[in-house]
């Protein structure tokens, strides 16, 4: 397979880039077994990011990922929205001091800035596009370029500007959907769905996103035509990952029947369409989910902060964006060296 070669991979396993969820511990633990480890760096200060990146370097010789979501300048420094009125109530029913912040979301110049500085080996790209220059220049710099799709349109335009490969995100997939454009969100496509259109409009080579828990998944991915397997709730809870332990157990009790493991695609925590647990911030506000006013991603996100905050704080799971994909109720506490190698011998096993 043509990816295997263009990382240096061993395995077919790509450790989704989760963005708050990921640690350099966990990434160089992938990347060391010989999968793609990754870090979600688009909600780290540029500062921080370079310092992950330089331990990142120190914990692994192996090839890892840096991902980053694609904001225009405006998108990150404007407030065009007010706070939605239920909200606002919610804060003060619950005596929540809010104040919103200076700017919705840091800077992506500055955050691509970094991965010009410091090169990383590969470079992953979430919720826009980057030119067709960024990513030559990237590649220069030695760093191959994965762009992300949710829809057949958005990989060809990926590949149109010379991206090494698109991992295309289905439905099923937990968190935030990568895409950018009006079809990928109105008509959301399951993988399987999304790899078989794909692949008619273009060759460039995919990853496969979205619900993929076992190595039996990772086979029936490549069968349909794609090379290597994005996998991210089932890291969610290993032991390298990062998430807070309330979010953890509330995965475990999904897995477990100790609460239901039913996940909604939903707008209400960020704006922008992610998967996870139903929980009653869902339920109580869902009435709002397909309000033409509710503010836009990262302006939602910046406005609900608090919030999330707020539950961490008291051990709340019902208002915590606790994303998940699909596949949740296959979660098992192990070790993320565990989860690699029952991966690797399902996947050898679900081989002619």
């Amino acid at each position: 397979m043509i990816l295997l070669n263009t990382f240096d991979l061993t395995y077919p396993i790509v450790q989704a880039p989760m963005a708050g969820a990921t640690t350099p511990e966990l990434a160089a633990t992938v990347s060391n077994f010989g999968g793609l480890g990754s870090l979600g760096g688009g909600t780290t200060a540029p500062d921080v990011l370079n310092e992950e990146i330089n331990t990142l370097k120190t914990l692994t010789d192996r090839p890892f990922m840096i991902n980053l979501m694609v904001l225009s300048e405006h998108d990150s420094t404007t407030f065009d929205n007010a706070v939605p009125a239920w909200l606002s109530n919610y804060y003060q029913e619950n005596n929540i001091e809010f104040v919103l912040p200076e700017r919705p979301a840091l800077s992506f110049a500055e955050q691509l800035q970094v991965l010009y500085d410091n090169p990383v080996p590969v470079a992953s790209f979430t919720f826009g596009i980057i030119s067709a220059e960024q990513v030559q220049r990237l590649q220069d710099l030695g760093t191959r370029v994965i762009g992300t799709a949710n829809h057949p349109l958005e990989a060809k335009a990926w590949a149109e500007i010379g991206a090494d490969a698109v991992c295309v995100q289905g439905s099923e997939a937990g968190g935030h959907r990568g895409g950018w454009l009006s079809q990928s969100a109105s008509d959301p496509l399951g993988l399987l769905t999304l790899i078989s259109q794909t692949r008619a409009c273009t060759d460039v080579p995919l990853i496969a996103a979205g619900g993929i828990m076992k190595g039996q998944a990772i086979k029936a991915i490549q069968t349909a035509g794609a090379e290597l397997a994005q996998i991210g709730t089932a890291f969610l809870t290993t032991d390298k990952c990062g998430i807070n332990d309330i979010y953890k157990q509330a995965l475990l009790d999904a897995s477990q029947d100790k609460r239901s493991s039913e996940t909604r695609l939903t707008r209400l925590f960020s704006g922008k369409q992610a998967r996870g647990l139903l929980n009653d911030y869902l339920r109580d506000f869902a009435q709002f989910e397909s309000a033409h006013e509710l503010p836009p991603y990262p302006q939602l996100n910046a406005m609900t902060k608090k919030l999330r905050g707020y539950a961490t704080k008291n051990l709340d799971p019902e208002h915590e964006s606790l994303w998940a994909g699909q596949g949740v109720a296959l979660v098992r506490q192990e070790r993320t060296l565990e989860l690699l190698e029952r991966l690797v011998k399902e996947l050898s096993s679900a081989t002619p």
